[in-house]
């Protein structure tokens, strides 16, 4: 019995068993591990191609086509190669949405990044309410984007908005000011409003990457007499630049991407100045019903160009930070 148990083991190896023998071992849960690899593997695989990679596949082909949103039949769907992607990028919006999406993504994250960082290192020190603060920090993280957009829209209204009515009494205002109305004011409010919600974020995983910096380094530099600026240029930067890259690379994607903060807070006004480019895409797949009116096919050309501009983002991300020899 041990050496045909021992032979099927062998011959499993070389990739030689019998499909009677590969059966029996099936069938009582003995399985090698490339086997088991593929065992696990194969649910996740699934999903992802059903979930993320045939939607993005559809959408790419969708955008070189015309077509409704719900394809009936007898509809015509003709293949017009790029003209989605002409009449797209001959359109003022899409330019606007563009700029807003780089303006809001290109400001809130390198200071969401500094401050993060800033906070990471005060929360890092022992103090007695240390564990506390860790916690309460993370609530604007916390809160859901669309509740935080209306808690927002209802504090900075300015008929019964809290923040207009303090900024009145103090005397920094001589009336009620209507941030989210005023075309001028508007993204940089927006802008404002992001960075107070994922500073936390960025702060969580600061604290993680400097939980993971040795200690025996600092007393080192201590020791040989470095400043407080030198043992962080030094010692904290360098081996805080892989979390630095998961960061920015975790916080530039949803915050070029983002749809749910100015669909909740404004919109996408006053007019389209707050309109980022998934809000635009949105709109101009939803809002326009017919295939020659933009429709879907306009909608799938934005998507398809605001998936290629996320990409290109991460790659140069990776391309500027990711140091193998750093672990």
């Amino acid at each position: 019995m041990a050496d045909s148990t021992a032979q099927i083991g062998e011959t499993s190896r070389f990739g030689e068993e019998s499909l009677q023998g590969r059966l029996r071992r099936y069938r009582e849960l003995r399985l090698t591990e490339e086997e088991l690899a593929v065992a696990l593997l194969t649910p996740v695989v699934t999903f992802l191609l059903a979930v993320s990679f045939y939607p993005i596949l559809d959408t790419v082909w969708a955008s070189f086509h015309t077509g409704y949103v719900i394809q009936l039949p007898g509809q015509p769907q003709e293949f017009v190669w790029l003209e989605n992607y002409a009449k797209l990028f001959s359109t003022g919006s899409f330019w606007n949405a563009l700029f807003v999406s780089l303006f809001y993504t290109f400001v809130s994250v390198p200071i969401e990044l500094v401050f993060g960082l800033a906070l990471a290192l005060l929360l890092q020190r022992d103090f007695k309410w240390k564990y506390f603060a860790q916690a309460a920090i993370l609530f604007p993280w916390a809160l859901p984007t669309v509740i935080n957009a209306k808690i927002w829209a209802w504090m900075l209204d300015p008929n019964y908005g809290v923040i207009s009515d303090l900024l009145v009494r103090v005397g920094i205002l001589s009336q009620p000011f209507a941030f989210l109305s005023n075309p001028d004011i508007a993204l940089y409010t927006m802008t404002f409003i992001t960075i107070w919600k994922t500073t936390s974020f960025m702060t969580l995983i600061m604290l993680a990457g400097l939980s993971n910096i040795p200690e025996h380094l600092y007393e080192s530099a201590r020791m040989d007499g470095a400043s407080k600026w030198r043992r962080f240029r030094d010692i904290t930067l360098p081996l805080l630049k892989p979390t630095i890259l998961v960061a920015l690379i975790f916080r530039t994607l949803p915050a070029f991407q983002a749809f749910g903060l100015p669909f909740g807070l404004t919109g996408g006004g006053p007019g389209e100045a707050t309109t980022t480019l998934v809000l635009y895409a949105q709109q101009a797949a939803y809002n326009n019903p017919g295939p020659t009116n933009g429709g879907f096919a306009l909608g799938s050309a934005a998507a398809t160009v605001i998936t290629l501009l996320a990409l290109v983002i991460a790659l140069i991300y990776v391309g500027t930070l990711y140091e193998p020899e750093v672990r």
